[in-house]
């Protein structure tokens, strides 16, 4: 029987093999399509964003970027998945305050590590929330909403686009300042929520922008106010939060696209390149303006940094608010 080698030459060679592999591997990529995994149903935010970047990306790489809409349990089992797929750049997911801030903490059994168990490619935009109410509530402002919410406790119900997402914390964080109670409707992800709420089903819903925008202006929703720290350029018109009286109130969301972790560094530089290049072109910004957010392009350390930044403060915020997923 001839034994294998396992000395320091060999491991030294193995070492070198290995090395040598990831350039070549990032040469030949990407040689098919790449899924683009939203955790949410379509017509979201998350699935506005990835949408809007990826076309131009699949120009930029050569090949398709497929979106994959994939909801349930506010984002988590979609995103667990593209944790556990092959580290080799052709299985990405959108990552979201909701999924990577959130519910970390809101779910015990999230089944991922936001920080360990993915590659940040970077980020694409950050965008405020609108609060929205239905036409039949008698709330035309934040003040006559905290009112009738502190005189009928519990009785407005306000739907999300599932528990953990960033829009049911926004939400908790508002009835925690304001010292008030909502009933929570979960859904799996805008689109149907907003349905309900467009049918009188449910009183509120604080909706990223770029569904929002065009109900808002066909008068199908009433706003009341955007959850950002400055009025958004898209309603102008619209006070913050903070200016319509709930001082020092602010959430906004970010949004961004991870590999798995271990996916190799010049294929992760190849996807961030394409995304930068993306968020530069004259159109794509155009767009993000009409969906009433912001360009973040980023270096993969800056998303790292700033996935860090947010699980931190929005786990205070799980934690403060005693919110549980339903």
């Amino acid at each position: 029987m001839k034994l294998v080698d396992k000395g320091p030459a060999a491991l030294a060679t193995l070492a070198l093999v290995i090395c040598l592999g990831a350039p070549l591997q990032a040469q030949d990529y990407p040689n098919r399509p790449i899924v683009l995994v939203v955790p949410y149903a379509a017509g979201g935010g998350n699935d506005v964003m990835a949408r809007i970047v990826a076309d131009r990306m699949s120009k930029t790489l050569g090949q398709q970027i497929v979106i994959e809409n994939r909801g349930g349990a506010g984002g988590t089992i979609a995103t667990r998945a593209v944790a556990k797929s092959a580290p080799d750049g052709y299985t990405l997911v959108i990552g979201g305050t909701g999924t990577l801030a959130i519910n970390p903490t809101l779910y015990p059994n999230a089944g991922y590590d936001p920080r360990k168990d993915f590659a940040p490619v970077g980020l694409i935009a950050t965008g405020a929330l609108v609060v929205l109410v239905h036409p039949s509530v008698p709330a035309h402002s934040i003040g006559e909403l905290i009112a009738r919410a502190k005189k009928e406790p519990g009785k407005l119900n306000y739907a999300s686009a599932g528990p953990g997402s960033g829009i049911h914390l926004g939400t908790e964080l508002f009835a925690g300042m304001a010292g008030i109670r909502f009933t929570h409707i979960p859904y799996r992800g805008t689109a149907p929520a907003l349905n309900d709420l467009l049918g009188g089903h449910v009183d509120l819903y604080f909706s990223s922008l770029p569904p929002a925008l065009g109900l808002i202006a066909e008068g199908k929703v009433r706003a009341l106010a955007v959850t950002g720290s400055r009025r958004e350029p898209a309603l102008p018109d619209l006070p913050t939060v903070a200016e319509a009286g709930l001082s020092g109130y602010e959430a906004v969301l970010h949004y961004g696209i991870a590999a798995p972790a271990g996916t190799p560094r010049p294929i992760v530089d190849k996807l961030n390149a394409a995304l930068r290049e993306a968020l530069a072109a004259a159109d794509t910004r155009t767009a993000m303006a009409g969906a009433g957010v912001e360009p973040m392009p980023s270096t993969p350390e800056d998303y790292a940094a700033d996935i860090d930044r947010e699980e931190t403060k929005w786990s205070r915020i799980v934690k403060e608010s005693g919110a549980k997923a339903n």
